[in-house]
């Protein structure tokens, strides 16, 4: 009984930390409506600053004032930050917002690296803590013990700081309505720096508070960020005693899972996140968000088929790209296979998020279906290659299918956290999963036919499967399914009033991304010849991400330019740098600043007011003409 009772302590004291960084995504999402990918780099950031102070300058700060001070300095960081980049982009549409946050996290991470470098640090044990209790033979971490009373202490200050003060209920009222608040005078402008500081604040110091229990390292911010989106979105967005609730709550699945459901452990948690926003998606102890006032980001001139000039341009593109091979560069050929089979990909996700206004943070889970689809056919059942390709796909097919059933019954970004949470169960079950999917050796011998075995003969199929799958995505989006689903992305009420079945067509588009999305991931395990789990892991949905919004989401194919330039650019600068994360991120923050509707989108308008303009100089040019006659 006495373990049991240890376990349930330990649990407590790793929600302190989950605590105090997901009451900052909490709040800062709930006023901004940012999806900060960067919150987990801001707790990085606070876990290695705290042990250059803790471990430099204790003499002068001590070991708690290195804590505190570690949290501030992070947190002032964040308000330039917050400054200098974000307030540039509010009124961009949101998932843009997203991309900027993801950029800055690829520069911490090899900032961090190249000022603190790449082995783990240890950091000192806290003064007047460095012992165990013991309880019933069992031994309990007197720091354990601090957190635990720690964690209902912020709590307090948080709910006495949102309930009692007046910029506490400005907090909160925002959080329900942003635009009534700023109908009523409040400077938004001030708000949104101060509720992001505190946010980063707290987040600096759920890391600090981490370095005497583990180590201090370059991988922190992804394995948190995670965690933290599961306790916010079942908590209940701006809720701090519902981030409290859930960080409790995901920790004892955490430290129980393991002793209790030993198979499932991995996926406990995100089983629990899908249930939770199936029956209440609002979260917990969320509310209901006031309804949108615009369908943000996706209020662009109306779309075009290609004129016959554009239609040429595009088979030229082709046909230049179809010559590579005679250059007669295999490793050349083998970097186009990746760019033409991640144009598929990108272009899977870009019709959903496009046409269907719907953004799935767990679209690797259909690629990698798709890859582990190909790969069990091929080693398991020796099916020919061509076989495999057309039959593997369909389990991203089903996949979607299910996922998808459930998941168009949200929206925003509940319906993108329950994509996540779908996408991390596939993960945990191809990881734990050893007899079939190999686990974290993964699937090897995945080959391709004698026939596609050259490097060019691969890139020309990858090609050509890209072609189609793009050229077959656009004719969708103009054709009567396209219209119906861009009428319930923009209304739909009116969608529905005029007898759309808003649900079934959005599930039908969910359906169809995740299949083409199951075919890019069926040629990516043959370019590899495995897969493994990483194949349907977050980073690579968030890369689809990235793809899609550089491109430009306003568009309707800007997603092959997106990948083709994310993916080309992130190949070279590995090759090129070890600082390729830094430089590539840099490089997002500036298409974001500079280009705010993605790279086609912008060079789409320039040319919709060059025309605009020509237009509007005719008459005036006719006038003219007529005087002087």
């Amino acid at each position: 009984m006495a373990f049991y009772v240890v376990q349930f302590l330990t649990g407590l004291a790793s929600a302190a930390s989950l605590f105090l960084v997901a009451s900052g995504l909490s709040i800062i999402f709930g006023v901004t409506r940012i999806v900060n990918f960067a919150h987990g780099a801001f707790y990085m950031l606070g876990a290695y600053v705290a042990f250059t102070l803790t471990e430099r300058f204790s003499g002068a700060l001590g070991f708690w004032g290195g804590i505190v001070v570690a949290a501030l300095a992070v947190a002032v960081i964040g308000v330039l930050v917050e400054m200098v980049l974000l307030r540039r982009i509010y009124h961009s549409p949101e998932l843009f917002q997203l991309l900027a946050t993801f950029g800055l996290t690829l520069m911490v991470e090899d900032l961090v690296v190249l000022i603190w470098g790449p082995d783990d640090l240890v950091g000192r044990r806290a003064p007047g803590f460095k012992g165990a209790i013991d309880f019933f033979g069992q031994n309990i971490p007197s720091y354990d013990l601090f957190l635990i009373a720690l964690g209902p202490v912020v709590l307090g200050i948080l709910w006495l700081l949102f309930q009692r003060t007046r910029w506490g209920i400005l907090v909160r009222a925002a959080t329900q309505d942003r635009d009534m608040v700023a109908a009523l005078g409040v400077n938004q402008k001030w708000l949104f720096t101060s509720v992001f500081a505190l946010g980063v604040f707290l987040a600096a110091l759920g890391g600090a508070l981490q370095i005497p229990r583990d180590a201090v390292n370059h991988a922190m911010d992804l394995r948190i960020i995670v965690e933290v989106f599961v306790v916010v979105v079942i908590g209940g967005l701006g809720s701090i005693i519902g981030a409290f609730v859930a960080a409790v709550l995901v920790s004892e699945l955490n430290a129980f899972g393991i002793l209790i459901f030993p198979k499932i452990s991995i996926i406990l948690v995100f089983l629990v996140m899908a249930v939770v926003l199936i029956v209440r998606p609002w979260g917990l102890f969320g509310k209901p968000e006031a309804p949108a006032r615009r369908t943000p980001g996706l209020t662009v001139n109306p779309w075009r088929p290609l004129t016959t000039n554009e239609r040429f341009a595009a088979i030229a593109a082709l046909l230049v790209a179809a010559a590579l091979p005679v250059l007669n560069n295999p490793y050349l050929l083998t970097v186009g296979s990746e760019i033409a089979i991640f144009v598929i990909f990108a272009a899977s996700l870009h019709f959903l998020m496009s046409v269907g206004g719907l953004a799935s943070f767990g679209h690797a889970a259909y690629f990698g279906l798709g890859s582990y689809g190909v790969a069990l056919l091929a080693t398991k059942a020796g099916l020919p290659m061509i076989v495999c390709l057309l039959l593997g796909p369909i389990v991203g097919l089903l996949g979607a299918a299910v996922f998808g059933f459930f998941a168009v019954q949200l929206s925003g970004v509940y319906f993108a956290m329950l994509t996540l949470a779908f996408a991390q169960i596939v993960w945990s079950i191809a990881f734990q999963w050893v007899s079939v999917t190999g686990g974290d050796n993964g699937i090897l011998s995945v080959w391709p036919s004698s026939w596609v075995a050259s490097p060019a003969n691969f890139y020309w199929l990858s090609l050509g499967v890209a072609a189609f799958a793009v050229v077959i995505l656009r004719i969708m989006v103009f054709s009567p399914f396209g219209f119906a689903l861009r009428a319930t992305r923009d209304s739909p009420l009116r969608s529905e009033a005029i007898g759309i079945n808003s649900k079934r067509i959005q599930w039908t588009a969910f359906v169809i991304a995740g299949t083409v999305a199951g075919v890019a991931g069926a040629l990516f395990a043959y370019l590899k010849g495995s897969v493994f789990p990483d194949n349907m892991g977050i980073s690579l949905s968030v890369d689809a991400l990235v793809m899609v919004l550089l491109g430009g989401v306003e568009t309707v194919s800007g997603a092959v330019i997106g990948a083709i330039v994310y993916k080309a650019l992130n190949i070279w600068l590995v090759s090129q740098t070890d600082l390729s994360k830094l430089v590539l991120g840099g490089f997002v923050v500036l298409i974001v600043v500079a280009f705010p509707k993605g790279i086609v989108g912008t060079l789409e308008a320039l040319m919709h007011r060059r025309r605009k303009s020509s237009s509007s100089a005719s008459p005036l040019l006719s006038s003219r003409i007529e005087t002087a006659e």
